[in-house]
């Protein structure tokens, strides 16, 4: 069977194609197909199922590229998953949504369908709860539209906090006074606010106070008015922390509360606060919670099969159990 799709412009081509033509290697790889381009013409062909999905993935990356995007392998392994579950059609809902321009002129914007709904979620919510595992743009995305807001003059204040739990590790152990102990946990929310702004915005922001980055016990006692909080990592605070973070909430503020629940470095017999917070806080008005999966994630993809491969180890081992 063999299907074909009109090219209006030769660029299209091109961007669908990629570099040696990578993009439509993979897409024929995954799918069992031959694509070809003759005379303005997608040719796609092959068993007659395998040739109505390459079709509509086909369509799909079109879709994207005329939006702008520059076609990558992340983008034809992403359009596959979806045209494999039948929501190709949603690709339409990746517009050009930027959230952000970086220091260095690059535009933020989701890239998953699921990223667009957490994006969403933080724009029209007071409080967004995003879980999903490593990868998948939870912490940077928050970054993004906190920095967003602050150009904005939408809030005064972005307040990035952590709880100082370590992965295996003592704090103790780490060289310096109390702030270089901490600052290793916090690393990854610096490197966000360094993309978005650039080191001399950022450090001229934080001089002012209108950045503050912090671990969780910094919060307490505190009430945040006119503020972007953002507490990452948060499988890793106590029900007592959680309850603690949620009621520093001030006047004309915003909460994003990020985590990965199958991380969770707690003690064994310490519930996390942010599995508790998302039971008790689900349908409360005003508070969003999205759940990521691996097919949200924008790294590489050793990344996405590294965590399928975790997942369907937990699984077997837990029936084992059973």
């Amino acid at each position: 069977m063999e299907q074909r799709i009109g090219i209006e412009r030769m660029e299209e081509a091109i961007n669908l194609f990629g570099s040696f033509d990578e993009n439509i290697r993979l897409l024929e790889s995954e799918l069992q197909v031959v694509v070809t381009n003759r005379e303005g013409e997608i040719c796609i062909s092959g068993e007659p199922e395998n040739v109505m999905l390459g079709t509509k993935a086909v369509q799909a990356l079109l879709t994207l590229s005329a939006k702008g995007e520059s076609i990558n392998a992340q983008h034809v392994r992403y359009v596959i998953g979806l045209c494999r579950s039948g929501q190709s059609e949603r690709i339409a809902e990746l517009t050009q949504d930027v959230i952000c321009i970086t220091s260095k002129g690059r535009p933020v914007k989701p890239k998953t369908i699921g990223q667009k709904q957490y994006v969403d979620a933080i724009l029209h919510q007071t409080v967004t709860i995003g879980v999903g595992p490593a990868g998948t743009g939870k912490t940077y995305l928050a970054v993004a539209a906190a920095v967003a807001a602050f150009r904005d003059k939408q809030i005064n204040r972005i307040i990035l906090t952590r709880p100082a739990v370590e992965a295996g590790e003592r704090l103790g152990f780490l060289p310096g006074d109390l702030q270089s102990k901490v600052d290793p946990y916090l690393r990854p929310l610096y490197d966000a606010l360094f993309d978005m702004l650039g080191a001399e915005t950022y450090q001229k922001y934080l001089e002012r106070g209108n950045i503050e980055v912090a671990p969780l016990a910094y919060m307490r006692g505190r009430t945040l008015d006119d503020s972007f909080i953002i507490l990452d990592e948060a499988q890793n605070t106590s029900r007592e922390q959680m309850k603690m973070f949620l009621t520093r909430m001030g006047f004309g503020s915003k909460v994003v509360i990020t985590g990965d629940i199958t991380q969770i470095d707690l003690p064994g017999d310490k519930p996390s606060g942010l599995k508790e917070a998302m039971k008790v806080l689900k349908g409360v008005e005003g508070v969003g919670i999205c759940h990521l999966t691996q097919d949200d994630v924008v790294r590489h993809v050793m990344v996405q099969r590294i965590i399928e491969a975790y997942a369907k180890y937990e699984e077997n081992r837990g029936g084992g159990r059973k």
